[in-house]
């Protein structure tokens, strides 16, 4: 449902999700989290704190990975969003990333894997394009990619929280990923 709005208090909005292209008149208040849940029924992405700090609606927009809480969909007219709907493509067989969650048991209740799995996504393009992250060593060269060791996915990871304690997992799903 969408939330009711005075005129002139939404617009119309083009968003290309999960590849496919989608036009819809957006209340200006209106969250992408929201957007994506009610309006496109793609409940993947959790509405955990809806104050950005628990990482459950991460979302990549424009490759980028972002809070969908914190988002304005009508600022993102023309992105690309990619929901955890939209990782394993055609659907046939889920993303490398996915497999190693589920070969690795990553995840128990299942809450914070939506987000989890496209913050690490977004997180292995960080490091590929070489930005450093707070325990990057110094002496590395800049703007080559960051190696991915235990300590530098923990602190890229460490905005996504997981209420059961999945940490060890993941990190070994994202390690097999990279490997």
């Amino acid at each position: 449902m969408t939330s009711a709005s005075q005129p002139g208090h939404d617009s119309e909005v083009t968003l290309r999700v999960n590849g496919k292209p989608h036009t819809l008149r957006v209340d200006h208040r209106r969250d992408l989290l929201d957007l994506l849940r009610e309006d496109l029924d793609l409940t993947g992405s959790k509405k955990g704190c809806d104050h950005g700090q628990c990482g459950a609606c991460t979302v990549l927009v424009d490759g980028r990975r972002l809070n969908s809480c914190l988002l304005l969909a009508v600022a993102l007219d023309g992105s690309e969003v990619t929901t955890v709907e939209g990782l394993g493509g055609d659907g046939e067989e889920p993303h490398p990333l996915q497999r190693a969650f589920l070969d690795r048991d990553a995840f128990q209740c299942g809450y914070c894997t939506p987000g989890q799995l496209c913050s690490a996504l977004g997180m292995l393009a960080e490091a590929a394009a070489g930005h450093p992250s707070h325990v990057t060593g110094p002496a590395a060269p800049a703007g080559r990619p960051v190696p991915l060791d235990r300590a530098e996915i923990r602190e890229r990871m460490s905005g996504n929280l997981c209420r059961c304690g999945a940490y060890p997992r993941i990190v070994e799903a994202i390690e097999d990923v990279i490997e």
